[in-house]
């Protein structure tokens, strides 16, 4: 969709590109920070405004040419006012986040998926798989974005769910409802393997709480409706990494592979373990800080981890 030049009173908007070009004009006059899903103030907005509507994003460049009822305009504009009044992130206003190019059900409860995993799954891993895998593991799962997902993508395989928390595996389940494969998803509460009774997997695929202290203090207000549990992890942001490390390798088949994002403690991580050759992914869409290891690999260096 394309943005529609001219800019409005709230009390004057007509159309639905009236709308959203109102909403990214305040949005870029406020103190918001987008990083949940969109990177700038219109497409925040036309989040909102399509919610509202129930129109898809892919809808037809005419639609921001419709009339707007007066219901839907005060729905409009509720969402805006807490937008930027409380500064929660979109998905959570409206309850739901694309992954993937798959909907899930999102709130306070669980992070917004946002992962650059997403990119991965949608191209099967490839080439770093030596094959399909049959059994995955989506472990710190939240909202279950990232397990689901590869259940899309490998209709073959038996995907498992797991996190610590019981208010994300409630999220997670509603998901995995939402998306009808309940015959090929199972969930677990489990601290990291210990709740998966020695489950062997072809893929452990993670993306764990990795946000250092430093970084947590200086976070935009937008985070801290996120659960904290899903972001800090000590005062370098390895503390779970390093646990994960020590005990994937007995969790993997013989040719499995463990993909783990640690985002910005991509740096802290190479300065602990400077011997072991992470191999950092890139991306077409952006993103950073997601690394690959074999499960060969992860019992060379598991000596290094311990």
């Amino acid at each position: 969709m394309q943005k529609k030049s001219e800019s409005h009173s709230l009390s004057l908007i007509t159309t639905v590109g009236d709308a959203i070009q109102w909403g990214a004009d305040h949005f870029e006059g406020a103190d918001l920070y987008f990083g949940h899903g969109f990177d700038n103030a219109w497409d925040e907005a036309a989040n909102l405004v399509l919610y509202v509507l129930s129109l898809a994003w892919d809808s037809d460049s005419d639609v921001l040419y419709r009339e707007l009822t007066e219901k839907e305009k005060v729905k409009i504009s509720h969402l805006y006012d807490r937008r930027i009044k409380e500064q929660i992130p979109s998905a959570y206003l409206v309850g739901e986040a694309w992954f993937a190019g798959l909907k899930f059900l999102v709130d306070s409860r669980v992070l917004v998926p946002r992962s650059p995993i997403a990119e991965l799954i949608e191209n099967q891993f490839t080439p770093w798989l030596p094959q399909a895998p049959k059994t995955i593991l989506d472990l710190c799962a939240g909202s279950g974005c990232i397990g689901i997902a590869c259940a899309h993508y490998f209709p073959e395989a038996q995907i498992t769910l797991s996190d610590i928390s019981t208010d994300a595996l409630a999220v997670a389940k509603q998901n995995i409802s939402l998306h009808q494969i309940s015959n090929r998803v199972e969930s677990f509460e489990s601290d990291l393997f210990a709740g998966l009774g020695g489950k062997i997997y072809d893929l452990i695929v993670s993306n764990p709480p990795y946000v250092d202290a430093e970084d947590l203090a200086s976070m935009p207000k937008e985070y801290h409706h996120e659960p904290e549990i899903g972001l800090a992890s000590g005062i370098d942001g390895l503390d779970f990494t390093r646990r994960l490390l020590t005990e994937a390798v007995q969790h993997l088949s013989e040719t499995g592979v463990l993909i783990v994002e640690v985002g910005n403690s991509c740096s802290a991580l190479d300065d602990t373990f400077p011997n072991v050759p992470f191999l950092w992914l890139e991306f077409e869409r952006g993103g950073h800080g997601v690394f690959m290891l074999t499960a060969d690999q992860l019992s060379e260096y598991r000596q290094e981890f311990l």
